[in-house]
């Protein structure tokens, strides 16, 4: 094996490997700079994958060349030895065709969307908000206090896209509501659900705006308790749960703000 070490320029195509793609095209309508790899081929530290493991292989960059990254904030996510914390950056749209399987952790910013499968053997998390809704959105985590077990949780379903806060009101009788409810729920329709602590206080909602919720207690004893208030999403159209059709497609709504699982 040959090694060089001055630069190569390609300035047409490049192909290793037998035939030639019709899909990069020929002659004057030729991609140039494209390049064509019958595979496999890695990329990174070569010593990375034991065997082969896919067409493409793409690991750690320990090529001492290349410059240390530099990420805001988080410098110290760039190792020295592999120069970056990732193996695979892409700016811009990617597309999977078939089955992901990932082996550790997904993080992802906004939506995943998958046509195929997602395998996971490390933990998969749901915030199970987002303004895509789907069937079942769960989480499946190893178990935190039985080895051996996993620990799944559903997230709840209703007839509405609803939202909710929880918590406890201590000594006041207000209850403070999230500044960015005013424009993101239906302030006049949300349902609140009270549950004293320690005695019989006989607790009301007196009334509520879009700031607070304000509380009464008989004989104006202190007030102690949890309390829950769901309130319904007007950043969009409303949930049309039962609808006449044989597919999603049917769905007499706007299907943009969803994302169906079947």
């Amino acid at each position: 094996m040959a090694f060089s070490f001055d630069d190569i320029a390609v300035g047409k195509r490049l192909f290793l490997g037998f035939g030639k793609p019709e899909i990069l095209g020929r002659g004057p309508n030729e991609i140039r700079g494209s390049m064509f790899a019958e595979g496999p081929a890695i990329f990174g530290n070569a010593k990375t994958f034991p065997s082969i493991w896919a067409t493409v292989m793409i690991g750690p960059n320990k090529n001492r060349d290349s410059p240390p990254c530099v990420i805001p904030g988080n410098l110290a996510a760039c190792k020295v030895v592999n120069h970056s914390p990732y193996s695979l950056a892409v700016k811009g749209n990617a597309a999977i065709f078939d089955h992901l399987d990932v082996s550790r952790t997904i993080t992802a910013g906004t939506d995943i969307f998958l046509g195929g499968s997602l395998k996971a053997q490390g933990d998969v998390w749901s915030n199970c908000g987002g303004h895509r809704l789907s069937n079942k959105k769960n989480f499946d985590i190893p178990h935190p206090s039985k080895e051996g077990w996993r620990l799944r949780h559903t997230c709840p379903e209703s007839p509405s896209n609803d939202v909710y806060i929880r918590g406890r009101v201590k000594n006041k009788n207000t209850i403070e509501l999230p500044d960015y409810w005013k424009d993101f729920v239906d302030i006049k329709n949300i349902t609140v659900t009270l549950t004293p602590i320690g005695s019989h206080q006989d607790i009301i909602v007196k009334g509520w705006n879009d700031e607070q919720v304000t509380l009464q207690s008989n004989g104006g004893l202190p007030i102690d308790c949890f309390y829950t208030i769901y309130a319904e999403r007007i950043d969009g159209d409303k949930l049309i749960p039962e609808y006449e059709g044989l597919t999603p497609n049917d769905y007499p709504g706007d299907n943009d703000e969803y994302n169906i699982n079947t």
